[in-house]
């Protein structure tokens, strides 16, 4: 004999149980809004506002670059890099061999 079905309760929904985190801002591209700001690998302190202290390239969603300019910035670190304008990390972290 099947078991009978539990009424659904909507206190205990978890569609219903997520927080509200507030609108925030729409980002949107400093280059897309300024024409005259140009992406150029020369530029490291500009390129510098796109890489962690760890050395990695920040995503899209934290920056607010549209696809091609974050294209256009990644090429630009990358031979930035190469070319020894910024530092492929920007610190050394040693580690003690205990």
């Amino acid at each position: 004999m099947p078991m009978p079905k539990k009424k659904f309760d909507k206190k205990f929904d978890k569609k219903n149980d997520k927080k509200k985190f507030g609108t925030g801002r729409k980002k949107s591209c400093r280059f897309c809004q300024d024409k005259e700001l140009r992406i150029d690998y020369k530029d490291g302190r500009l390129l510098l506002g796109f890489v962690t202290e760890r050395g990695r390239l920040v995503p899209r969603r934290i920056t607010g670059n549209c696809a091609f300019h974050q294209r256009e910035v990644t090429l630009a670190v990358k031979r930035a890099r190469i070319l020894a304008y910024i530092p492929f990390t920007a610190t050394q972290v040693r580690h003690a061999n205990f």
